[in-house]
């Protein structure tokens, strides 16, 4: 009952603060990782996602950059819906991460050939990253919004 979403004033009204993380094989029974996403607008909540990966991840850092991939993918949703009520974004649009490796591999394309294995599908975050449309930064754990959706509550 005391909980609530709240928004308020922003110095950037139309620009997302955005948070991802990944749990690694997380589900017992099959290994696939959890993504959580949050995106904030003026201050509040406009998106959040908990949900199983859709495949194995070989590494903690291939969990965390697909959920960063899933978490872009829902900021280019909401951007393309204030878009075209008429608001415009400053770019790069900032979204937090907790894993370091994952961030370097969306910033930096020799890193390729340790994540070639990966889907091609889940690339559009490094050409998002590579175009400036997305800046992916380091969080610590504890102050990532997304963790909560990657863990059960006791």
């Amino acid at each position: 009952m005391d909980y609530k979403l709240q928004y308020g004033s922003h110095p950037h009204p139309t620009a997302f603060t955005s948070f991802s993380d990944a749990d690694y094989a997380g589900d017992a029974d099959s290994a696939k990782s959890t993504t959580g996403l949050v995106l904030l607008m003026g201050g509040g909540a406009v998106s959040w996602s908990s949900k199983l990966q859709s495949r194995v991840a070989r590494s903690t850092t291939e969990a965390e950059f697909i959920a960063g991939e899933s978490c872009t993918r829902d900021m280019a949703f909401f951007q393309y819906i204030f878009e075209d009520l008429g608001y415009k974004f400053a770019l790069p649009q900032a979204l937090g991460m907790d894993n370091q490796s994952a961030i370097r591999v969306a910033k930096n394309p020799e890193h390729q050939g340790r994540m070639k294995h990966l889907n091609p599908i889940y690339y559009g975050f490094r050409e998002q990253v590579e175009a400036g449309e997305i800046s992916p930064h380091f969080i610590p754990t504890v102050d990532t919004p997304a963790d909560i959706l990657t863990k059960a509550l006791p």
